[in-house]
């Protein structure tokens, strides 16, 4: 039976799905508590109000009450204008329109002799809870429903004693119904679900933001190692934010400089050994035919054997010099503005001669460009083994050109040359190390100068191209002129 596998989630996902998990449990708890807290909350801030305003009228009407003039009172009279007053006002965008405050005053025994209403005078009350309470000196409250299938029609008593010489004579009773702040309680809750949801949503977008993050950068990571497993040139990733990453890209850099130092020279002791055997050999070897008895043209022809394969040996190893130093260059050092025209008129009289053995026709041609941004001694190594490639490959009285053109921030060094196409298995192994195609004059070469182009250009940030053409080959240097 095959083992179950589980799909893989990213971890940038993952940490998503619990940060989501998160915010929504936190989201509904808060609002959960919030809104339940609200109503109540409101309730005992209105119930508050209510005990100051009842005290403060039970003061101004104990005169009154204890000389049983309460229906001449002033205090009365005003209560029966407060209660038909009609207002206009705007609360925090809630609308009023009539007061919700009701206030009734009950003597003694409880019976109103006041009432703001003008509903219950003359009502026994002494059996409702704000009135029986505050006659016996306690702190009388009522919430009463008008309607017992309504549970918004409760209305909150709030009495307060009226008292006069120490005497409890009376109560007076301020009453307001829940349903007047009940708006205030909805517009309450509507704030605090639309912040709590805009809040959350924020954090979302700030959570998917973090998880993008560390997704990118353990992809980065990942790639960055993938391409140090398989030998490629790869550039170390940038982390600004996130410094544990940044460490760890530090530490994989170094790894992977201290493993590139060891593989780097065992390949190169390894290839610098595979490509001296052949010329050993054939020094060896004449060198063992030197020692036998011969005749002068014999003796004459294996010691330039001898000679033609220690400028080869020679020849292997400063190549390798010089393409061991530019890999071991991340970028240029320096750059400076090279003249064209000389860099040309340079490589051109280097190669002289060997334009002159083989009868040679060579061009150049520059455009509307004076100067190039780079190293000018690396450009002209790399025109150089250019050259001397299509030199190798040109049959005699053939034509070779060297054109220079710019485009936008780049420049081409073109380089073309009459002569047979390359086959189309060896164009992109071409560049490879140590890979060569056989010469018309049987000449070996050492394989590098190719690799060594290749290296020079992506150090301009450009690149090399090799393509056949109409009855020639052509080879493009392209290098980037910041």
């Amino acid at each position: 039976m095959k083992a179950r596998h589980w799909p893989r989630i990213p971890l940038g996902l993952r940490f998503f799905m619990l940060y989501l998990i998160l915010v929504l449990l936190t989201t509904y708890v808060i609002s959960n508590t919030m809104l339940r807290e609200i109503k109540p909350t409101i309730r005992q801030a209105t119930e508050e109000t209510l005990v100051d305003m009842a005290n403060l009228l039970a003061v101004v009407v104990a005169e009154d009450l204890a000389q049983g003039t309460t229906s001449n009172s002033r205090l009365v009279e005003l209560m029966k204008v407060y209660g038909q007053r009609e207002v206009d006002a705007a609360i925090w965008g809630i609308e009023k329109t009539n007061m919700s405050h009701r206030i009734y005053l009950t003597d003694h025994r409880g019976i109103v002799v006041a009432d703001s209403w003008q509903q219950d005078v003359g009502t026994d009350f002494s059996q409702w809870n704000d009135v029986y309470l505050t006659l016996r000196g306690e702190y009388g409250a009522r919430s009463s429903a008008t309607d017992p299938d309504d549970p918004l029609s409760t209305v909150m008593h709030v009495a307060a004693p009226v008292i006069y010489q120490d005497q409890i004579i009376g109560s007076l009773t301020v009453a307001k119904a829940n349903r007047s702040v009940q708006p205030f309680i909805e517009h309450s809750q509507q704030r605090i679900v639309k912040w709590l949801a805009l809040l959350s949503l924020l954090a979302l977008l700030i959570g998917a933001l973090i998880a993008w993050r560390i997704n990118s950068a353990v992809s980065k990571l990942a790639d960055y190692a993938r391409k140090m497993g398989q030998g490629e040139q790869a550039d170390k990733p940038q982390f600004r934010v996130f410094y544990e990453y940044r460490q760890l890209s530090d530490a994989l850099e170094q790894m992977r400089n201290q493993l590139d130092g060891k593989v780097y020279i065992e390949q190169y002791v390894e290839t610098l050994t595979h490509e001296l055997k052949s010329p050993l050999s054939g020094i060896k070897g004449a060198s063992e035919l030197l020692q036998m008895p011969l005749s002068d043209d014999k003796r004459h022809q294996f010691a330039h054997n001898i000679e033609r394969e220690t400028q080869r040996m020679q020849q292997l190893i400063d190549r390798l010099l010089e393409l061991a130093r530019l890999e071991q260059l991340p970028t240029l050092n320096t750059r400076q503005l090279v003249s064209v025209a000389p860099l040309l008129h340079q490589c051109e009289q280097i190669l002289a001669h060997r334009v002159l053995q083989k009868s040679v026709t060579f061009t150049t041609t520059q455009a509307r460009i004076s100067a190039v941004n780079g190293d000018p001694f690396l450009l002209q190594q790399a025109l150089l083994n250019l050259l001397e490639n299509a030199l190798d490959f040109v049959p005699s009285h053939g034509d070779i050109s060297l054109s220079v053109t710019s485009a936008g921030n780049t420049c081409s060094f073109s380089i073309y040359n009459t002569g047979p196409a390359i086959p189309d298995y060896a164009l992109p192994r071409l560049c490879e190390r140590f890979y060569s195609l056989p010469r018309a004059n049987g000449a070996k070469s050492t394989g590098l100068g190719l690799n060594f182009v290749e290296r020079v250009a992506k150090l301009h940030q450009g690149k090399l191209t090799i393509n056949n053409r109409a009855q020639g080959v052509e080879a493009t240097l392209t290098i980037k002129t910041p």
